[in-house]
């Protein structure tokens, strides 16, 4: 698996960016640096007074109309009833990032993310939607980097009738945008758009698209990846299926065609070949909305694991009280608070602007999606053979219908999401140690791999022979008490001490595979995974903090208990990755798996019958006009 974006034009947006943002302080970085600028999170950021009122005004509003949403008939019809989608318009939930002067309610992320959470909790399907529409479909792009033309007609559309969708992914390209096969040749004032893009989600029903789309070098056209705003009902684009999926039912996601499809080069936004910078850079905070579901999903399973848990007894105990689940509990309690405070520590660094927070959000996606889908099955197994079985069917012998299979099922599908665990580690890692070479006064070759830095690495070894020293634990340098934050101080200065520990780690890793590291990509998990939970800590002490000084003296104490129990759990999971990073079996499982590929071991296939049939792997997607019904859903107007 390579990490996206992997051609030559994306590394250079990657590198225009970072020679912007890397002026930028970035507290995620540093810790990756062996540095624990704390002043950059303490104390904890805040909203504005009026961010503030705008926002819980509109969650005011939000959570009575959620409220009378039917969840179940969503995850039964596999779909989101176009009243629903109406009363959303209504309150201006499509229009919560878009700017108040195109329509839209000018939301901060922090209050974007706070309704994206409540809407999920209802049905995650709804969260998918919202998020969909606002984070990477029109609204974002268009606001960053559309002219004032384009922002007058698209904006205020999409903040109150008009969904919209973004399609990148092609059904031979995922992570891999060099393959990119969808092209839009340029004809007098226009493009024509060719291709086919795979899981658009919101595609089935939208009415505006952002189109990733490759246009060819010619005289006067630079070519390269290109954006553009599409209208889903020009003629030529075809839906020609609504995909089905293990979670997430009531999401319209779909296969859609382009044959001779005219878009006008007014719709084309930024400039020929920025079409992964707008991605990229769109996804720095969209990838926050993943975390809110996350979080909002965990804050669920607390009350239902806290609830069951009392209510049921074994042995003449509440099995909550039993040691085997109060574990599972105090782990759900605990990531919980972890993954909010991170989330609103995360989307108020956004808001703010003041921080280069790509590594954040990446953390703060890969973080949630991992400890999320881990809360998913923990509660699974608290509520046991209940969980197994369908609300519905819980409802039908009379029993609380209780959607504790369907939360997981639509869990799983965010380890995936905007950048698959394995890519956000690559992605992750490749930030990292371009960090150590920055400090090490090396130029960052754009064209790098992770081999290739790894060599610079070695070759920096004369500035590094200075710098390690300073990383050892107590090397010169003055202990930090941390003593405002009473018990949490003990887990401040863990942090800080792990975090010189993993800038030494990763320089070994460096100097020891150096061309060969980027084939050393659990090693790099590993690395990452040790930054996510020293971030989350960080966060969770910050937040507990926090909370004790401002809240209320009740809330204030159990937040501080919240989070040294996170940290505790944090700490164990931290130590066995440092351990693992050299005591593992990762070279005997790499010879394994290459010789299950070359089939030595098929005998062991042996005795099973499969089900699937024996079609393509994957369907080729030749250009051309459709030979499909199209799929596409207009939402209803609302009846008089």
């Amino acid at each position: 698996m390579t990490t996206a974006p992997t051609e030559r034009e994306s590394r250079q947006v990657a590198e225009a960016a970072r020679q912007t943002e890397w002026t930028k302080p970035s507290f995620a970085k540093e810790l990756f640096l062996g540095r624990f600028p704390l002043d950059l999170i303490h104390p904890e950021p805040k909203p504005s007074d009026e961010a503030r009122k705008v926002g819980e005004e509109f969650l005011a509003r939000l959570t009575p109309f959620l409220a009378t949403v039917d969840a179940a008939a969503i995850e039964r019809d596999a779909r989101i009833p176009d009243d629903v989608l109406h009363g959303l318009m209504e309150l201006g939930a499509f229009g919560m990032k878009i700017p108040v002067e195109y329509g839209g309610l000018g939301l901060t992320q922090v209050y974007y993310n706070k309704a994206l959470m409540l809407a999920g909790s209802v049905n995650p399907a709804i969260g998918a939607m919202l998020s969909a529409h606002q984070s990477i479909g029109v609204p974002q792009p268009v606001v960053q980097f559309g002219t004032e033309e384009q922002k007058r007609e698209f904006l205020p559309r999409c903040a109150t009738t008009a969904i919209s969708a973004f399609l990148l992914t092609e059904p031979d390209v995922g992570s891999d945008p060099a393959r990119l096969a969808c092209a839009a040749v340029p004809d007098g004032d226009d493009y024509v758009l060719d291709g086919v893009k795979l899981w658009t989600t919101n595609g089935v029903v939208a009415e505006l698209l952002v189109v990733m789309a490759r246009v060819p070098r010619s005289e006067g056209h630079r070519g390269g990846i290109t954006a553009f705003v599409v209208e889903a009902g020009s003629p030529g684009i075809t839906v020609e299926n609504r995909n089905a999926f293990l979670g997430l039912r009531g999401l319209e996601n779909g296969v859609t065609r382009f044959h001779q499809v005219r878009v006008p080069a007014a719709n084309r936004i930024g400039r020929e070949g920025e079409g992964l910078k707008i991605a990229l850079t769109t996804l720095n905070t969209g990838r926050l909305s993943l975390p809110a579901i996350c979080a909002g999903t965990a804050k669920w399973s607390l009350k239902i694991a806290r609830e069951w848990s009392n209510a049921r007894e074994q042995w003449g105990r509440p099995v909550g009280r039993h040691d085997a689940v109060a574990g599972k509990i105090a782990f759900i309690a605990a990531t919980a608070f972890a993954l909010e405070a991170v989330l609103d520590l995360t989307s108020q660094l956004a808001d703010e602007k003041r921080n280069d927070i790509r590594i954040e959000a990446a953390l703060a996606k890969l973080y949630a999606s991992e400890m999320g889908w881990l809360v998913s099955d923990e509660l699974v197994q608290i509520r046991g053979g209940r969980a197994y079985e369908t609300a519905e069917s819980l409802a039908a012998r009379g029993e609380r219908a209780v959607p504790v299979e369907q939360a997981l099922r639509d869990q799983r599908i965010n380890r995936i999401f905007e950048g698959s665990t394995e890519i956000m580690h690559l992605l992750i890692a490749r930030e990292a140690v371009d960090a150590h070479l920055s400090v090490a006064g090396d130029i960052i070759d754009p064209d790098a791999s992770l081999g290739d830095k790894g060599k610079a690495a070695a070759q920096a070894s004369k500035f590094y022979a200075g710098w390690l020293p300073t990383l050892a634990v107590g090397a010169g340098q003055l202990p930090t008490s941390y003593s405002e934050f009473g018990p949490l101080a003990r887990h401040l200065r863990y942090i800080e001490r792990s975090s010189r520990k993993l800038a030494r780690q990763t320089f070994y890793g460096m100097s020891r595979w150096q061309g060969r590291l980027e084939h050393r990509q659990r090693f790099l998990a590993r690395i990452v995974d040790i930054g996510a939970e020293l971030f989350a800590m960080s966060a969770a002490c910050v937040r507990a903090a926090s909370t004790k000084e401002a809240g209320p003296p009740q809330r204030g104490a159990t937040a501080m208990e919240l989070a040294d129990a996170f940290c505790r759990q944090a700490t164990v999971r931290a130590d066995a990755l440092f351990e693992a990073l050299w005591v593992n079996s990762d070279d005997t499982d790499r010879m394994l798996a290459d010789r299950v590929l070359d089939g030595r071991y098929q005998w062991l296939e042996e005795g099973v019958l499969d089900p699937s049939d024996d079609g393509p792997w994957i369907m080729p997607a030749p250009p051309g006009p459709s030979a499909k019904e199209n799929q596409r859903r207009v939402v209803q107007p609302p009846s008089s």
